[in-house]
């Protein structure tokens, strides 16, 4: 329970804010009717419910499946193997995506069913599954190294940008902005951390992130060659005018089960996969098993209340606020989507867990607080240019995305490597279910509206440019982090004059290392405590004897098993009876696994005055 208090206390922030704005707005300066407005409360709380539920089964099921099937990647014994499962992976994980199927019926209505939203979804999981795939044999090779990868893929893209139109440029950095959402990132960095983990190596830390980001590129280069594919440089294609639905209840319950019908079918495919690996291989234990199924029902129950309150009353007053705004000012329109970007992104869990895990980075010298302003800042910057370029037929797309690219990927060769990784990932931070939901259905709302502007064009691109803010901004904030610790490094550090000691006395000791496999170490230290020892260092490696070790045929990989290392410092007159407690219970605690040595010796205890 405590798993689901904090997830719905996740939504739950990221949640109230937007729509205490909102009600302000209705009780302020827009009028709509009270169907809308008690349907989007009502559609407000579904959301809640279900993303927290949601949230909740991915935690308990998808999560799992990451990291047992990463170690599936990983110790798959043919190039060809690594490639199909990889792929595989990332092609049915996206096909799931909330973000991605909202994404998907909303290029569908606004392209006039031109465009369907089954085949944008399948064709931007087929992108992520190429990545996905392309990024492992990467991450498992070591080489290129991430920066090269990502400026090849991105010239690549640049390439394509100058052959499509601008419809299908600004769909398709939506789409990449989309895919990275709350089901696809946390199952992917849970792939990536196994792969991490089982590789190992010096760069283990720098492997842990960047998989999100090469991913990101594929929905891109999928929405792209669908203009080859189908032949149309354009989109042809005009969204019916918009109607909002009347009622209450009414709308909300008759498309539960259609909902209910696209989310199994979503679900099902990498559930199936799961279960036949189970099967097969992983043979897990019964009661860890029905905690993936509790998980998987949990995050099925939860997409159904997603997408049903997002479709019949989220989304609506998204619109329709965003068509009263732009038909009464434009400097208003800009002002809103400023607000709108700052509290977004400000109130979202994950960016704090963006900004823990920078300051751990960083030692503390980049701040929480600095990461939050930052990415804050730069989403509510990114809406209100959204909204000029919907105000202004001459500000364009690419305008911004171009440069803002462009300059990341120049900083990536000069900030820390593993900043590269943390960048490129947090651009599905942003980018959450409040932006590809309320967000776009704003600017959408507004693009039908002005006169000048074009609802396929201007109505989307939004989530391509809060998706860009995390990419260049922690960019930044990587090399000015490099630069300052280089400095740093070269200063000299005064001497310090230690004060003499007291009291110097020998004390026969014996020094205890014990090496067990990872995860037990605090049964070592607690069966120390019980006989006498005061504490220990513990400290984590990897075996590197050749008969330990594991290699991955044509990627050429060594999988090394990881180590767990103890420190005993003890007095010598308990130390005997420490290792013979700890080689009893070799078989029952340790799983076999466990190396005592011992040596003796002398420790110097010394006092120094106060002060």
């Amino acid at each position: 329970m405590n798993l689901l208090y904090a997830k719905g206390k996740e939504v739950l922030h990221s949640l109230v804010p937007l729509v205490l704005v909102v009600v302000v707005l209705c009780f302020t300066i827009i009028e709509v009717e009270t169907d809308i407005f008690v349907r989007f409360l009502v559609g407000s709380a579904m959301l809640l419910v279900g993303l927290t539920l949601f949230l909740w089964g991915v935690e308990l099921s998808m999560n799992p499946i990451g990291i047992y099937m990463s170690n599936e990647v990983a110790t798959s014994k043919t190039f060809f193997g690594v490639v199909v499962l990889s792929f595989l992976l990332g092609f049915l994980i996206t096909v799931a995506e909330p973000d991605l199927l909202i994404l998907g019926s909303q290029v569908e209505e606004a392209s006039g069913s031109t465009l369907s939203s089954t085949f944008i979804v399948y064709m931007v999981s087929l992108g992520v599954g190429l990545l996905v795939a392309l990024g492992i044999v990467r991450l498992l090779r070591d080489k290129p190294s991430l920066n090269i990868f990502l400026l090849i893929t991105y010239l690549v893209i640049l390439a394509l940008a100058f052959l499509v139109s601008e419809e299908f440029l600004a769909i398709s950095f939506d789409a990449s902005g989309a895919t990275t959402g709350a089901l696809t990132t946390p199952f992917v960095l849970a792939l990536t951390l196994g792969l991490s983990q089982a590789k190992g190596g010096k760069h283990a830390e720098e492997n842990s992130f960047g998989l999100v980001g090469i991913m990101s590129a594929g929905p891109i280069l999928a929405v792209m060659s669908i203009s080859f594919i189908t032949g149309q440089h354009h989109i042809h294609g005009e969204a019916s005018a918009f109607v909002p639905s009347t009622g209450i209840l009414a709308p909300i319950l008759e498309s539960i089960p259609a909902t209910f019908v696209e989310s199994l079918v979503a679900l099902f495919p990498i559930s199936l996969l799961f279960f036949l690996y189970n099967g097969f291989k992983f043979k897990l234990p019964r009661k860890e098993v029905m905690g993936i199924v509790k998980g998987l029902f949990l995050v099925l129950i939860g997409l159904v209340l997603f997408l049903d309150g997002v479709h019949a009353g989220f989304m609506d007053m998204g619109r329709v606020l965003g068509m009263q705004i732009a038909s009464m000012d434009t400097r208003l329109l800009i002002a809103t989507g400023f607000v709108f970007g700052l509290i977004v992104v400000l109130m979202e869990p994950a960016v704090h867990v963006l900004g823990i895990q920078i300051e751990e980075v960083t030692a503390g010298y980049i701040p929480l607080s600095l990461i939050r302003l930052t990415l804050s800042l730069g989403a509510a910057i990114a809406i209100s240019l959204s909204m000029v370029r919907i105000t202004v037929p001459e500000v364009k797309l690419w305008y911004f995305l171009l440069p803002g690219f462009a300059l990341a990927l120049l900083l990536s060769f000069r900030c820390n490597p593993v900043f590269v990784g943390i960048a490129f990932d947090a651009g599905g931070v942003a980018s959450g279910p409040m932006m590809a939901t309320f967000i776009l259905a704003f600017a959408q709302g507004a693009a039908s509206v002005v006169p000048t502007a074009d609802v396929l064009v201007d109505g989307f691109g939004v989530i391509a440019m809060v998706a860009m803010t995390p990419v260049f901004s922690i960019m930044l904030l990587g090399t000015i982090f490099r630069q300052k610790k280089a400095k740093h490094s070269t200063q000299e550090i005064p001497m310090v004059k230690m004060a003499a000691a007291l009291e110097e006395k020998a004390v026969d000791h014996t020094c205890i290392l014990v090496v067990v496999n990872r995860g037990f170490a605090a049964e070592v230290v607690d069966l120390a405590r019980k006989h006498g020892a005061a504490g220990a260092t513990i400290l984590h490696g990897r075996g590197s004897a050749e008969e330990s070790a594991a290699r991955i045929p044509f990627i050429n990989v060594e999988l090394q098993p990881e180590r767990e290392m103890v420190l005993l410092i003890t007095a010598a007159g308990i130390s005997s009876l420490i290792a013979e407690q700890l080689m009893l219970e070799r078989q029952r605690i340790f799983e076999g696994f466990l190396l005592v040595y011992s040596t003796g010796g002398e420790a110097f205890i010394k006092t120094y005055p106060e002060g």
